[in-house]
């Protein structure tokens, strides 16, 4: 595949924006520069599409031999360090959140919520509760992706900390980054703290939206 337009016809087409971009095309566009996962796109995880997301994967691979990764935020074009991408076999990457609500939540259960200082609201299944800090996987709305499913509102969250692995230049524990979640419907640029690395795996705590740019 030699052109976003060749990348675009292995695409659903359903332009769900579950991705982050309005349309395919745009998600084509940015995979041809190595600026998303294919893992964006949840529609592809369908077994009927198989052979489809088979042949992006050939794609990104021979592109990540031939091309330098340069990663940048859609929404205010910062630069980020990394990419971070979902652990093995998981939908997303995890993320642990402080909850403010008095609403009972539980392990497996569906949450709305938006995260302290982003716009957009975040549909996740909690996968663990520890000393009442909720690690979860942003999951997307399941009306929009064919799933029947409740959600229980929760109202703001805070997210203390992102897991998953790096995809970029490894970083060392405690160097304070900007990196960009794969998941991420805005396509914005975070910042924290590394404070767990094994491989090209992390836990990255201290998060911010706020980010720093260098002046030349």
């Amino acid at each position: 595949m030699k052109s976003v337009k060749e990348i675009e016809k292995q695409l659903p087409g359903f332009n769900c924006g579950a991705c982050g971009f309005r349309e395919c095309h745009g998600f084509a566009s940015a995979l041809a520069k190595n600026e998303v996962s294919i893992d964006n796109c949840t529609v592809l995880k369908q077994e009927r599409l198989k052979e489809n997301r088979t042949a992006l994967q050939k794609f990104v691979h021979n592109n990540k031999n031939t091309e330098k990764i340069e990663i940048k935020g859609l929404i205010d074009g910062v630069g980020a360090d990394f990419a971070l991408h979902p652990l093995d076999k998981e939908p997303s990457c995890r993320e642990t959140l402080i909850c403010f609500s008095s609403v009972p939540v539980e392990k497996d259960m569906i949450i709305r919520y938006r995260p302290l200082g982003c716009p957009i609201i975040h549909f996740a299944r909690v996968i663990e509760i520890n000393h009442n800090l909720l690690d979860v996987w942003v999951i997307g709305p399941g009306k929009l992706l064919s799933r029947k499913e409740d959600a229980t509102e929760v109202g703001i969250c805070m997210v203390l900390s992102f897991q998953g692995t790096i995809e970029g230049e490894t970083p060392k524990v405690g160097q304070t980054v900007k990196f960009l979640p794969a998941h991420c419907m805005m396509g914005k640029v975070h910042s924290g703290i590394i404070v767990q690395l094994e491989d090209n795996k992390t836990r990255i705590d201290c998060i911010d939206l706020k980010v720093w740019q260098h002046t030349v």
